[in-house]
């Protein structure tokens, strides 16, 4: 049984603060580009983390995951004089698993107007 997990958080750069309430969905991608899963759709907490690990146990296997992060939402509920469409919407961000005994943490820093992401611990 695979003790590791997937855990991730997020931070308002342009704020200077955890962002909350971010919707992220996680999907699991096959070998096929036109077939993947959805494995789990949850929100960060007021510290921009979520309540529980994205992926962990028997959820947690070797294989390619795109975790997609709704921040046009967030900005949208917290910003003001966005232009429309807003520059950044819906952040995709693909993860290769490959230890089902490690633990993988994706941190994504975002603005309005730019993100960024590492495999942080």
């Amino acid at each position: 049984m695979a003790t590791g997990k997937l855990t991730t958080h997020v931070l308002d750069t342009a704020k200077g603060c955890p962002a909350a309430q971010i919707s992220v969905e996680i999907w699991q991608l096959s070998n096929n580009p036109e077939s993947r899963t959805l494995l789990t759709l949850t929100q960060t907490n007021a510290n921009g983390r979520t309540d529980e690990p994205l992926l962990q146990g028997e959820d947690f296997n070797v294989g390619i995951y795109e975790l997609i992060f709704a921040v046009g939402d967030y900005f949208a509920a917290t910003e003001r004089d966005l232009p429309q469409p807003q520059f950044l919407d819906r952040v995709p961000i693909r993860v290769g698993i490959a230890d089902t005994e490690a633990h993988y943490h994706v941190p994504l820093l975002v603005s309005p107007w730019a993100y960024s992401t590492y495999r942080g611990s």
